[in-house]
Formats: C-alpha cells, sequence, structure tokens
C-alpha cells in the first residue's frame, strides 16, 4: 500500500463513523427512539474513532493515532457487548427498532470489531513511508472534517436535550429539555 491508498482509508474510516453517528441520530429524531445510557457510550466510543481517523486525516498518518482509534473501538465494544448480554436471553426484549434484523447495539458490536480487525491489520504492515511530515490535507478532507464536527456537535446537542445536566435515565421516554 501506499501514502494515498492509506489515505484514502483514513478518509474512508472518518466518513464511516460520521455516517453511523448520523445513523443513530435519525432513528433517534424520526423513529422517537432515545438512546439510552450504554448507547451514548457506544457513540462516545464511535466519536473516539471517528477522533482517530480525523487525527490521521488533519496530520499524517501515524501509529499513535491508530491507538486512539483502537482505544475508541474497545471502548465502544465493551459497552456494545454489555448491552448485547443484557438482552441475548430468549424472551428478553431488545431495545429500540432492529436495523436489518439486528439492533444498534449489536451492529456497534460488529462494526467496533472489523475496526479493531481493519486497524491491526494495518498496524501489522506498517510502513515508515505512510508517515509524512510534508503532509497537507486535501479540500475534500477538509470538508468531511467539518461534516463529522457537525455530527458529533448535533449528537452532543441532542443527548442534552435528552438527559440535560443529569444523569440520563435507564429506559428514556421524553427529553428533559421539552418537559421544562
Amino acid at each position: 500500500m501506499n501514502r494515498s491508498q492509506i489515505s484514502l482509508l483514513n478518509t474512508l474510516g472518518m466518513l464511516g463513523m460520521a455516517v453511523v453517528l448520523l445513523i443513530a441520530l435519525f432513528a433517534q429524531l424520526s423513529l422517537n427512539e432515545l438512546p439510552c445510557p450504554l448507547c451514548l457510550l457506544q457513540r462516545i466510543g464511535f466519536v473516539m474513532v471517528l477522533f482517530g481517523f480525523m487525527l490521521n486525516v488533519v496530520f499524517g498518518t501515524q501509529q499513535r493515532h491508530y491507538g486512539v482509534i483502537l482505544f475508541g473501538a474497545m471502548f465502544g465494544a465493551v459497552a456494545a457487548l454489555r448491552q448485547v448480554s443484557l438482552h441475548v436471553l430468549p424472551g428478553t426484549p431488545g431495545y429500540g427498532s432492529p436495523i436489518l434484523g439486528l439492533h444498534y447495539y449489536t451492529w456497534a458490536f460488529v462494526l467496533f470489531m472489523a475496526t479493531i480487525f481493519a486497524v491491526g491489520v494495518l498496524l501489522a504492515l506498517w510502513n515508515e513511508s505512510w508517515s509524512d511530515k510534508d503532509y497537507q490535507m486535501s479540500g475534500m478532507a477538509k470538508t468531511l472534517c467539518i461534516f463529522s464536527i457537525v455530527i458529533v456537535a448535533l449528537n452532543l446537542l441532542s443527548t442534552f436535550i435528552e438527559c440535560g445536566p443529569y444523569q440520563c435515565p435507564d429506559n428514556p421516554v421524553t427529553y428533559w429539555l421539552l418537559n421544562l
């Protein structure tokens, strides 16, 4: 792999995480499915992974940025696995509507594990030529960074509207700010 291919992979990774967060926000707003605390922890994991990819896109590919991605993916995978384990017993209702037959937290676990595997492969194939001191971000990458920051900000805003300055309820049914 050359440097431009690695840069494209990082850009696609950042785009993928932004789309996942956008889908979660869309499901929250259009289906009125408020995220539970474990769902919010998974979103934090996706934001951490997105941030790691963004570091690679903005500053050039570096191994320590992949470390940020791995920590975020492990954090999110643990939160997703905890939620999967709560709903694994037969007859236990899932939380939220399924997407293509699986609940969001199951998809989150699959995506986090795929991210861990992919980053592990990239680190195993690491080549020092991927780290370029004269790296410059493309215009498309700048636009994608702004898009990603807006998606993260919207997720933060929706969380504040849902929970306010308090601990989020285990099974939220209304927005805190809209009930004032």
